[in-house]
C-alpha cells in the first residue's frame, strides 16, 4: 500500500507525459481551444450554479451561510473496460450488504459463525431493535446506495466507505452533466459518453417496484425532507421535482386508517413509498426521539404492518458504520461465497488493544476517523497535522478508542482541474449511485466525482473545501 509521499497515479498522463487512452480525444479537443474562451466558460459555469441555487449549508458554521459547491469543468473519464470491472464489484458488495442486513435483523448467522463479534451490534446506536424480525417489502433494505471509491493504480480501486443510510450528491452528478452539455455540446458529439440524465426516472421506477402489497397499480411516491434548513434541501427538492413525486415534511403526513396519508389540495391521500431524507432517530417520535417534529407519529407501526415502504429502511446505518466496514471482506465472502472483487482500505479497529497501540505509535502517518462520522468531520490526517493536533487526537483515542478506526494515508489518484495557469492534478474519489429493487440492481454509469481543489490535499468533501466534476464513462 503506497503512502501519500509515494508516487500517485495520474489518470490522464503516463509517467512519460503521454496521454492515457481514456483522455486522448478530450485532450486533443482541449489543446485546440482558446484559453481565454475556456476561462469565460469556467466563469459562466459558476454563474449558472449560483443562479439555479446549487448550494449547501455547512453544519457548525455560525453564520449559517449557504456556500456554492465549486465545480471543475475538466471531466473525470473512465473507460468502458474499467467501468465493467467496477460494476461487477459494486453489485457484489451491494448484494452482500442487503443480505447482511436481512441476517442481522433475523437469525444473525454471521454472529453465530464467529465472523462478527456480537458487541459490534449491541454497542452500536445504528442497530435498531425495532427492525428485529421484520423484512421490508421486496426484501430490500438499501434502495439507494452510494459506494465511495478511491483509485491508487491502473487497476486498483478500493472502497473507502459504504453509504447505506441516505447517500447524497446525486443532484450534483446530474447538474454537473447538464452544465457540461450546455457549455461544450460539441464534446458530446465527438466523445461517446454514457448518459446519466435518466437517473430520476430510474429512481422512481425502482422505488415503485418496492411498494407494499397494499399499493395500487401506480404506487405514489413522496420525498420526506427535514425542511429548507437541511444542508441537502436543494437535492431533496430537485429529486422530487425530477421524479414527479411530492416533496413533503413531517407535518404534511399523518397516520390514518392503517396507512400513511399525505395532505393534498384534494384532502389526505395514502402514500405508498416514502424516500426519506430524515435520520432514523427523527423518523417517528413514538418509536425513537420523542421530541422529534421532523417525522410522523406512528409511521413505524404502519411500516411493520406492511402499509408503507420506507427507503432506505430504518436500521440500514449499521452497514455504513466504519467499524462494520472493516469486516466487509468477511461479510462479502460470507453471503456471496466469493472473494471480494473490490478491496477495502486496510483498517485498524482502535477498540482492539493491539491495533490501538499500532495507531498511537504511527499517528503522524495515518488517517483516523470517527466510527459514526461523515462529511470529513472528526477526522485526523496525520501527515497534514500539527504536533498540537496529533496530541489532541491521541488524547481522544486513549479516552474512547472504540469510537475510532485508522487507515493508511493512501496515494489517491489525481485528475486534472482547470486553473488560471492551465491544467493541474488534484486528488479525487468517486461515488457511484446504486438502485436496488426486487427487479435487480441498477448502477448509474459514473457517479459523483469529488475533487480536493487545494494542491496536495486529500480531503474531497464539499464541507471541507472540495469541489465536484462531471464523471464520464465511455461507451464501448
Amino acid at each position: 500500500m503506497s503512502s501519500a509521499s509515494g508516487s500517485r497515479y495520474d489518470e490522464m498522463l503516463h509517467e512519460d507525459g503521454s496521454v492515457r487512452p481514456a483522455y486522448v480525444d478530450f485532450r486533443s479537443w482541449y489543446d485546440g481551444q482558446d484559453t481565454a474562451w475556456l476561462r469565460r466558460q469556467d466563469a459562466a459555469a459558476e454563474r449558472f450554479f449560483r443562479r439555479i441555487g446549487i448550494t449547501f449549508n455547512v453544519y457548525g458554521d455560525d453564520a449559517g451561510e449557504e456556500r456554492l459547491i465549486p465545480f471543475d469543468m475538466i471531466p473525470r473519464i473512465i473507460t468502458a473496460r474499467e467501468w465493467r470491472k467496477l460494476t461487477r464489484g459494486i453489485e457484489q458488495r451491494v448484494r452482500a450488504i442487503n443480505a447482511f442486513l436481512q441476517d442481522l435483523y433475523h437469525r444473525q448467522e454471521i454472529v453465530k459463525a464467529g465472523r462478527l463479534p456480537v458487541h459490534f451490534l449491541r454497542e452500536n446506536q445504528a442497530f435498531l431493535p425495532q427492525m428485529i424480525g421484520f423484512t421490508p417489502p421486496g426484501g430490500v433494505y438499501t434502495h439507494i446506495v452510494g459506494i465511495d471509491l478511491v483509485r491508487t493504480g491502473p487497476d486498483e480501486f478500493l472502497v473507502l466507505e459504504d453509504n447505506a443510510r441516505t447517500p447524497s450528491g446525486v443532484s450534483y452528478m446530474l447538474e454537473n452533466r447538464e452544465t457540461m452539455m450546455a457549455m461544450f455540446p460539441e464534446l458530446f458529439t465527438k466523445i461517446p459518453v454514457r448518459p446519466v440524465s435518466d437517473y430520476p426516472r430510474r429512481l422512481a421506477r425502482s422505488l415503485r417496484a418496492c411498494a407494499p402489497a397494499c399499493a395500487g397499480p401506480r404506487p405514489s411516491v413522496a420525498v420526506l425532507t427535514p425542511g429548507i434548513y437541511n444542508s441537502a434541501y436543494f437535492e431533496h427538492a430537485f429529486l422530487a421535482d425530477q421524479m414527479g413525486a411530492e416533496l413533503v415534511e413531517g407535518s404534511d403526513l399523518r397516520v390514518s386508517g392503517g396507512r400513511v396519508q399525505m395532505r393534498t389540495t384534494e384532502g389526505y391521500k395514502p402514500v405508498d413509498v416514502i424516500y426519506r431524507r430524515v435520520d432514523d432517530n427523527y423518523l417517528d417520535p413514538l418509536s425513537f426521539n420523542p421530541d422529534s417534529v421532523l417525522g410522523v407519529a406512528g409511521i413505524m407501526d404502519v411500516y411493520r404492518a406492511g402499509g408503507v415502504t420506507i427507503a432506505n429502511a430504518p436500521g440500514t446505518g449499521i452497514a455504513d458504520d466504519k467499524a462494520i466496514y472493516s469486516f466487509m471482506p468477511d461479510i462479502v465472502e460470507f453471503y456471496t461465497g466469493e472473494k471480494p472483487l473490490l478491496q477495502n482500505v486496510p483498517t485498524w479497529r482502535c477498540s482492539e488493544p493491539e491495533a490501538l497501540r499500532y495507531v498511537l505509535d504511527n499517528l503522524s502517518e495515518l488517517v483516523v476517523k470517527e466510527v459514526h462520522g461523515s462529511g470529513g468531520y472528526g477526522m485526523l490526517i496525520g501527515p497534514a497535522s500539527s504536533r498540537k493536533e496529533l496530541a489532541r487526537f491521541e488524547a481522544k483515542l486513549r479516552a474512547k478508542p472504540e469510537n475510532y478506526i485508522a487507515q493508511p494515508t493512501l496515494a489517491l489518484s489525481s485528475v486534472p482541474i482547470f486553473t488560471r495557469e492551465g491544467l493541474a492534478p488534484r486528488h479525487v474519489d468517486l461515488r457511484p449511485f446504486v438502485l436496488v429493487s426486487p427487479d435487480g440492481i441498477d448502477i448509474t454509469p459514473g457517479g459523483l466525482t469529488r475533487v480536493a481543489l487545494k494542491k496536495g490535499s486529500l480531503v474531497v468533501n464539499s464541507s471541507q473545501g472540495g469541489g465536484t466534476k462531471d464523471s464520464w464513462v465511455l461507451d464501448e
